[in-house]
């Protein structure tokens, strides 16, 4: 099952929840089916009984894709966490020792955009950089979970452009400020639930630059896999449903060229992962706003 947030051009204000059929998309939070129109009030509504989203899918009435804008699968997550030094190739193209343990970073959850939506370069820094990135999306509330049972918690799977300012990034051992800027957490297209996509590891990740190819890995070359971050972060606190685990980048971002080659206006970001999908943006410069 393939979850999208989405909004019509006629009420582009709302966004409501839906399931990919074929090439149309079941409203599953219209009124005739009723079930909540945030993704995550949805998971947590559902507490792991997909079969319920499944349901409502079949019988909720059903809009053609060009008919509306996909969003962000979980457009405000309660939390959107990242892991650093992950990929064995990614560490050695940086130079740095591979981690004893898992270094995490928050990324704010404003930073948060849909696929088709605008990564900005913003004033602050020329210095954006791309990760392309699996995602875990959390499905039920959690605490203590074993690397055994993880795959128990997880609603699915997504792409992520972890979208970072290294100059900022650098600046402080937290990270934050450089991985938080708005725009700077594309993700998408939708969220593909663990039951139809797998096993995680072993997915072929590409990402591109407007047509020139820069990463090209499998998450098998993960150093930490996907359920020992969710038994890690959850020996610390309550993992919530919607949210984010972005699980990695491998090698090939833009810093680790000589010279560095970072995003400018008028690029295009483009993420494939195998078993999911596209996750596609452009770059501009920011707003005034």
């Amino acid at each position: 099952m393939r979850l999208v947030s989405f909004a019509t051009g006629s009420d582009p204000g709302t966004v409501r929840a839906g399931v990919v059929v074929g090439d149309e998309v079941a409203d599953i939070s219209d009124r005739s089916v009723g079930l909540p129109g945030d993704v995550a009030e949805l998971l947590a509504a559902v507490d792991g009984a997909y079969e319920r989203i499944d349901g409502a899918a079949r019988r909720a009435p059903r809009l053609s894709m060009e008919e509306l804008h996909l969003r962000a699968p979980v457009p405000r997550p309660p939390k959107v966490l990242g892991i650093g030094l992950n990929y064995a190739a990614h560490i050695a193209e940086t130079g740095a020792p591979t981690p004893e343990y898992h270094v995490w970073f928050n990324k704010q959850r404003t930073c948060v955009i849909g696929p088709g939506e605008a990564i900005e370069v913003p004033p602050a820094s020329a210095q954006v950089d791309y990760e392309g990135e699996l995602a875990i999306v959390i499905g039920r509330r959690c605490r203590h979970v074993p690397a055994a049972h993880a795959a128990t918690v997880v609603a699915g799977f997504t792409i992520m452009n972890d979208v970072t300012v290294r100059d900022w990034q650098w600046r402080t051992p937290t990270w934050t400020l450089g991985k938080s800027f708005d725009t700077h957490g594309p993700c998408g297209p939708w969220l593909v639930t663990a039951d139809e996509l797998g096993d995680p590891h072993g997915l072929r990740l590409r990402t591109w630059v407007n047509d020139e190819l820069r990463q090209d890995s499998s998450t098998d070359d993960m150093i930490f896999s996907c359920w020992d971050q969710v038994a890690y972060l959850s020996s610390v606190f309550t993992l919530e449903p919607g949210d984010i685990l972005s699980t990695g980048t491998p090698a090939g971002v833009g810093m680790s060229f000589d010279p560095p080659r970072w995003l400018c206006p008028g690029d295009r970001v483009r993420i494939e992962i195998g078993g999911i999908g596209v996750l596609e943006n452009p770059v501009t410069a920011a707003s005034g706003d």
